[in-house]
């Protein structure tokens, strides 16, 4: 072997090493990004699918999908509208749990569609969450599963309770967090 092919040589493995060291820093930063963005959902998609690699692109369709919504902050006034239907909701549990929980559902779905989230689809509906609210997405999903538990007969008082300090944590984020944040802005 001459000089020039053992040079040659060396140079292509040389590229190759920096190509792969890039490529594995980028894929290690991407990583990083997702699970400080998704939280706990990163994990649990991460679980559901077949590899990391196979999560990690649903979570990047997450974002797009959710980036191209034209997601809007609520008016003061429909803030106001959505907390006074709360304190209702959360006020007629204690005479009729099962109806305030469905209601409380109801409404979170309200205050989503009034945000300018698609919400026909339940299930999309918990990804579209997942982007901007990782970490109460995961007690909507519980709360979720609790009606559908409900709606089947199979959820107790205790359950119901619990369900409405799931969504409790999801309608703040969207609407009394939200309301705080544009006090602050005025």
């Amino acid at each position: 072997m001459d000089q020039q092919v053992l040079t040659a040589v060396v140079i292509v493995v040389a590229v190759a090493l920096i190509i792969g060291a890039v490529w594995l820093l980028l894929r290690r930063r991407r990583t990083t990004e997702l699970r400080e963005r998704f939280g706990p959902e990163y994990d649990r998609v991460v679980q559901s699918k077949q590899s990391t690699i196979e999560a990690e692109r649903e979570l990047q369709d997450r974002q797009r999908r959710v980036e191209a919504f034209a997601l809007k902050p609520l008016r003061p006034e429909d803030a106001d509208a959505f907390s006074a239907s709360w304190r209702r909701v959360q006020g007629r549990f204690v005479d009729d749990p099962r109806t305030a929980v469905v209601e409380a559902d109801y409404l979170i779905e309200d205050v989503m569609r009034a945000r300018g989230y698609p919400v026909e689809d339940s299930q999309r509906r918990l990804d579209d969450l997942s982007v901007d609210h990782a970490q109460v997405v995961h007690d909507y999903r519980a709360g979720r599963e609790i009606v559908v538990r409900h709606e089947r007969g199979d959820a107790t008082t205790e359950d119901l309770r619990q369900a409405m300090v799931h969504f409790r944590s999801l309608f703040d984020e969207l609407v009394a967090a939200h309301r705080r944040s544009a006090r602050r802005a005025s």
